[in-house]
This record gives structure tokens, sequence and C-alpha cells, in this order.
């Protein structure tokens, strides 16, 4: 038998025929506890104004080992035989340190490198054959001395995940939040946050824990604790089904003890009253297990009436979740439930491409900036003489409304919808209920027709108005179209999980971070059959200034100097407990109303996610220039590279991978210009070409004259194809099957009956790109 040549296999052949055998000889479970080419994340969302943005590669590990499912303790990564064994060590670090593993290998099939996070062995890496990879066994306990787990504890850190036979499993993080806390709970933590961004699924994450922790004995009876009704609502139908009859909702302040699982509102078994307390119904030792959702809110209060709740139960486990981890001079998350064992933000999600991007478009109003003062005895509507004053951007639609400026902010949020999307979900967070109110009057005489097709085009959801709130689940369905335009003020900002909320519009100030991350939270998911993949801010109140505020995807800090038990001491500016939603405003609050002051746009921008996390707050041109001179220095750079590649396309992507946004850039420079004349127009000054003038002179070219008629004419419609739309099109087979190319043939037809061969076709559309970009070949 001839011998294998190492050196000739691919990457795959590798792991298939050495690295899986030695897996599998060292006792490891190919069904259950090996996962080969497992992708960890999606890959970040590219923003763009095309119609379906483009991801960023995924990260994903050759091989994860875990010991039972869920419970990772391995990574491995591949490389072909003519890389070293360690030459895919750093990046299996990198994917070990993601997935939070303590044992990390790498190999090429002649052997593994072996590097030990645990501080256990005499030398951290060392190399070992293909037949001494380490057993589950050998992995597992050193993994548990790592933790700090043993032989009475492994039961509930060992406990299995529900499966529903789907083959849904848990994201990476999910999977570290919900296995640190079982660790924690068995080495026996009583207090612990959970800290990960909205919309990253920190419901299902404590379903799985409760589930483990239920079906392991160590708590036999759960209380999950809410503020919202909606939440409570999604919880019980969605991610906590599967509890079923053991599980109620406590509703009509009754309790019936009969239950192992309980869901309830907080308001629905406390109360101002003793009486109304009826959570001491329950005994203080009833519940094993008291999870708390949305922790950032009333509950985390030192003097809150809810907080008593988790006074009674003292001696149950208390799990804290939250988007918002909350520090300030009267409330800490902290304080009560300790550092949070994990913590997932929205910077890390959107990375990972698990949550949507954002794009701002900020537009400052001229008496927002300068601010109203009325002339001397000038009075309002309604015949109310106006105080003399100078009233700004604070001021409006609280103590002045200036019905001319709601026109136009309507105006403005219809205008982009008319010109993105008619039907695009599109919440506007107003100042109070009236503001809500005259913001859905003036939206719906803006978009008329649209209301002629359905009085649910737009709809006012705030606390008071029981119409408004029974569109709720409407809004947030998403193959309901209707209402499509929701106003609000409080209600819609926490516990509304709107999947396809396509536009966020904030006209009112926002005072504080933690409303702040709640109102933006509501964009923040992706639903890729609905075509949601990012979401637009429009700010006509400056709040967005928010994003550059390091608190806003920073860790929680609090006061040193406040203590939480006194209330004393720290510098102040904390926040009081958060309001009810949508207070009623007082009945003699003095508000003017004038409808005769015109308003204007004075300035208006478009800001994008940048890659590394911040807005792009310089100008497009510029932040482009930058970008690409740091891979291109010089022109004659990127010109090489440009001609020596086979695709061109991997050039334009690898720039989009550095932040280079190649859509809102033709959006400014013209989009009728490829990405190679936009590089080189704002990055070094070259003259602007457009695709159909670079197509045009190809036509002309003395070596497009060489081709037969059909093959001419086929060319000629690439040309067309790649003028209109892009270089992609000159490089995907898969272009020959749409129009004008089936009149020609079956792209088999065309291939090899006008070209000859699938070789000599691509060898055609390489130069007819070379002629594209270099006149002097052709």
């Amino acid at each position: 038998m001839t011998a294998i040549d190492k050196k000739s296999l691919s990457e795959r052949d590798i792991c298939s025929k050495y690295i899986t055998p030695a897996i599998e000889r060292a006792g490891w479970h190919l069904l259950t506890q090996v996962r080969e080419e497992v992708n960890i994340t999606k890959g970040r969302v590219i923003v763009t104004t095309g119609t379906k943005p483009k991801r960023a590669e995924p990260r994903f590990a050759d091989y994860i080992l875990y010991y039972k499912p869920n419970i990772p303790v391995a990574v491995i990564e591949a490389k072909d035989n003519n890389h070293s064994v360690g030459a895919g060590m750093q990046q299996a670090l990198g994917y070990a340190e993601l997935i939070d593993v303590p044992f990390v290998f790498s190999s090429n099939g002649d052997a593994f490198l072996f590097h030990d996070k645990t501080g256990q062995s005499s030398v951290i890496e060392q190399e070992l054959s293909l037949d001494a990879f380490p057993s589950p066994e050998v992995l597992w306990n050193s993994y548990c001395v790592l933790k700090g787990i043993n032989s009475e504890t492994s039961k509930i850190v060992t406990q299995d995940y529900f499966d529903d036979g789907s083959g849904k499993t848990p994201r990476y993080y999910q999977i570290i939040a919900i296995n640190r806390t079982m660790e924690a709970i068995a080495k026996g933590q009583r207090r612990i946050l959970l800290v990960m961004a909205t919309g990253t699924g920190k419901t299902y994450t404590a379903f799985q824990i409760i589930w483990r922790l239920w079906k392991a004995g160590s708590a036999k009876r759960i209380l999950f604790l809410a503020d919202r009704n909606i939440l409570v609502d999604q919880t019980k139908t969605n991610d906590f089904k599967p509890f079923g009859k053991a599980m109620t909702k406590i509703t009509n302040r009754k309790i019936d003890k009969s239950y192992e699982i309980y869901l309830s509102l907080y308001q629905a078994i406390t109360g101002t009253e003793d009486i109304q307390n009826i959570y001491k119904e329950f005994s203080p030792d009833f519940f094993d297990l008291v999870v708390i959702d949305e922790c950032h809110r009333g509950s985390a209060a030192e003097d809150a009436a809810w907080r008593d709740i988790l006074t009674y139960f003292n001696s149950a486990i208390h799990i804290g979740l939250t988007a918002t981890p909350k520090e300030t001079e009267y409330v800490s998350n902290t304080n009560y439930f300790g550092e949070p064992i994990y913590t997932y933000s929205l910077k890390q999600g959107i990375e990972d491409g698990f949550l949507a991007p954002y794009r701002v478009i900020r537009i400052d109003l001229d008496k927002d900036l300068a601010g109203w003062r009325p002339e001397k005895g000038k009075r309002d509507l309604y015949g109310q003489e106006i105080e003399d004053r100078i009233y700004y951007q604070k001021d409006f639609d609280n103590n002045l409304v200036l019905t001319k400026r709601t026109e136009l902010v309507a105006k403005k949020v219809s205008d982009y919808l008319k010109k993105t999307d008619p039907y695009d979900k599109t919440i506007i967070f107003c100042e109070n209920i009236d503001h809500a109110e005259r913001m859905r009057q003036s939206l719906v005489n803006e978009n008329s027709q649209e209301v002629l097709k359905s009085e649910r085009y737009v709809v006012r959801i705030t606390g008071d108005s029981p119409e408004g709130k029974a569109e709720l689940d409407n809004f947030i369905m998403p193959d309901s179209r209707y209402p499509v335009i929701a106003t609000t003020s409080k209600l819609m900002s926490t516990g509304v999980d709107a999947q396809t909320c396509k536009v966020i519009v904030l006209d009112k100030s926002i005072e504080s971070m933690i409303e702040f991350k709640q109102i933006i939270g509501r964009g923040t998911r992706i639903n890729e059959e609905y075509n949601k993949y990012f979401f637009t801010i429009i700010d006509f109140r400056k709040a967005t200034e928010r994003f550059a505020d390091p608190e806003f995807d920073g860790d929680p800090i609090q006061d040193p100097d406040f203590d939480p038990r006194t209330g004393s001491g720290g510098t102040g500016g904390g926040e009081p407990p958060h309001p009810p939603p949508d207070p009623p405003e007082p009945s003699n609050s003095r508000k003017y109303v004038v409808k005769d002051v015109e308003v204007s746009v004075v300035a208006e921008r478009v800001q994008y996610y940048g890659p590394d996390g911040r807005l792009i707050t310089e100008s497009l041109k510029d932040y482009t220039r930058k970008n690409v001179i740091k891979s291109y220095a010089t022109l004659d750079d990127f010109l090489t590279q440009w001609t020596a590649s086979e695709r061109k396309t991997a050039i334009i992507e690898e720039l989009q991978q550095h932040g280079v946004l190649f859509d809102a850039l033709a959006e400014e420079v013209g989009r009728d210009l490829d990405p190679f004349d936009l590089i080189c127009h704002v990055a070094y000054g070259q003259p602007k070409m457009t695709r159909r003038q670079r197509a045009d002179r190809v036509k002309k070219a003395k070596y497009f004259a060489e081709f037969g008629d059909q093959a001419r004419a086929v060319l000629i419609s690439l040309l067309d194809k790649y003028a209109d739309e892009g270089v992609e099109n000159l490089e995907s087979i898969d272009v020959l099957k749409v129009d004008p190319f089936p009149s020609f043939g079956t792209p088999i037809e065309i291939v090899k009956g006008i070209f000859g061969s699938k070789s000599n076709y691509l060898a055609t559309l390489h130069r007819i790109e070379q002629c594209l970009y270099n006149p002097a070949s052709c």
C-alpha cells in the first residue's frame, strides 16, 4: 500500500484521518462529547444602505470537546500538515477564552500541542503524541479541581440541560452564564447577578438554570419575579413552557401552594398595606430559589417595598438578571448581589453578530439649539400669557408646546419611512402622554394614504390607553403588519420584545443612562426571517451623545464614598428609584401651546456603528481614507494588490471587515461608482469613473472584437450587469441563471457551448476584469 503523503492532505483530511481517530481512541464519544466546525459566533452585521446587510466571518472552532452536552472543557484548532504542530495554538487560545474553557490543543496531524490553563501541570504547554490525548475523565477531574467541584456538588454541575429534541443549543455566552451559575450555587453562593444585554436571551438562560436546579433536586420550589405583566406572560408561554403543569402564574391575589414553579408580578403579591403583601402567605423557607428579572429597577432599591420580598425569602438562593446594572446614589445591584459572575454586553453581542448594530440620524432643530423667547405679551393658543423667558429643548413638550416642531418631527420620520420602507416597525419615544398623542395626530396627517388603508397604521401605546395597550401584542408580533408606528413615552421602553422594530425615534430628553440603554434595547434584536439585521435611530434631542459615555457599555461603577446601608455619603447626582410607567401629569401644571412659531432643521447627519463599537463621528471620507491607508499605504500598493487578486470581491470584503462602509460611501460620493473607484477617489484623490464608463470602454477594446457574436453578446450582458450592479456579477457563475442569460441557454450550455469550457469562461472573465481596471491590458 502506498503511504499517504500528509503534505498533500487538506485540513479536513487531517481532521478525519488523524485528529478525530486520536480523540476517539482516548475515549471521547463522537456523538455526545465531540462537535466539529462549531460556529461560536454569527459574524458581525456590517451596516449598509443596501437591502440585505453582509456579515463578517463568524468565529468557529474546529473542535469543541464536552464532558456532557453544553458543558465544554476543551477546544482544538487543526491545521494542515504544511503547518507546525503548534501553528493553531494562538487562534485556539482566543476561542478558549471566548467560550471559557481551560484546555487548549493545536494539531497538524503529527501530534498535539497541549496548553493547560489550570496551572496544575508542571509546564503550561507540552507536545503529546497522537496516542497520548487525555481522556474525558482526566480533563474533567482537572476541571473540577480548578472550579472547586467535589463529588457532592458535581450532581448539580453535571445536571442535564433541557433538550426538546429539536437540536437547539444555547449560544456560547448563555452556556457560560448557565454553567457559572450552577458552579457558583454548587459552591454555596446564595446571591448571584447576571448582566446580559437586551435581546441576548436572559429569560431562556434563567429557564435552563431553573430547569437544571429543579431536576437536580437543589431547588424544589422556585419564584420568578418581574415588574411588567408582559414579561411574565412572555416567560410563561415561551421559554418556561416546558415546566407545564408544575408552573402557575399568581393572579387575583390568590395563593395556591400546590405548584413548584411560580411566576408573579411584584405588584401582584405586594402592596402599601400589610394585608396586600400576600407573599407572606408562603412560609419564609417555602422557596429554594428566587429569580428576579430586570433587577435594576425597583427591586434593587434599598428602601423599596419590593425588596421586602427578597428579605422575607432570605434563605432562598437569589439570582438577579439585568441588562443594565444600576449603581447610583439610591440604588446598588452589586451591593446586594455582589459583582456579576458573568457579563455579556451590547458591544460584544453586536461584535458576535447576535445583536443588531445601529446607525444614527442626528437631526438638530433651530429652536432646540438657540432656544425661543416669546415677544412681550404673547399669548398661547388658549389665551394664556406666556411667561417671558428663554425656552430651551428641555422645555419643549413639557412647559411649552411648539406645534410646528411636533409636525416637523413627524414629517422627518415619515419622509424617512417613505424613502426606505413605509412598513418598517417604528417606536417614537415622546416626553409624556400628551406629547405622544400630539405626535400620533401629526403622524396620521403626514401618512394619510397609509392611514386610509388602516387606521392602525399609527397608534399611541401608553399606560393610560386601553386601546393602545391592546395593540402592543400586534406591534411586537413579527407577522402582524399593523400597527407600524407606535408613539409612547415610558410604557414601551422596557420589556417589549419587538424583534422586527427597525426604527427608534428619540424625541424626549433622556436623563438616565439606564433608560437610554433600555430604549436602545428595543431595536437590538435580529430577525433574519423578516430581514431585520440592524436598526436606525433618529435622534432629535441629542440623546445619542450618550453612546460616547464610557458608562454606556462599561462596568458598573459605585461611588466609593456612598454607603448603601445608610444612604449617606457620595457625590450625589444619582437616580431616584424607577418611576411607574407614564405617570399622570399634575392637573395644575402650566403648559403653553403655540401654533404660529416656525421651526426648521439646522443640521442633519448620519453616523454609523464602527468596527470598534463606537459611532463614526468624523466625516465618512476621512474615516474611509484612514482605514484604507492602514491596509494600503500608497495608491501603488492598492493597485498592485487589486491587479494581482483573482477575486476583487475578496479585497472589498477585507476592507469591509476593517470598517470601510462602501454602501454609505456610495450614497455620499456616487452610487454609480465601483468600490475600486470609491477607494481610488476618496483615499488617493484619483478622478472618478463610473461603472458604466468602464464597461463602455471595454466594449470598444480590441480584445473584445476577438469574440464571436454569441460570446460577445453574453459578455455585453455581463458588462451591463456590472454597470448596473457591480463587480460581483463578474465573479459568480450564478449570474448566468438570471435574465437575460437564460435566453442564451443554461449556464452549462453558455460555459461549454459558447466558451468551450469552464476554464475558458473563467479566463475570459478574468481578462475582462483586467480590461475594466487596466486599459493597457486590452
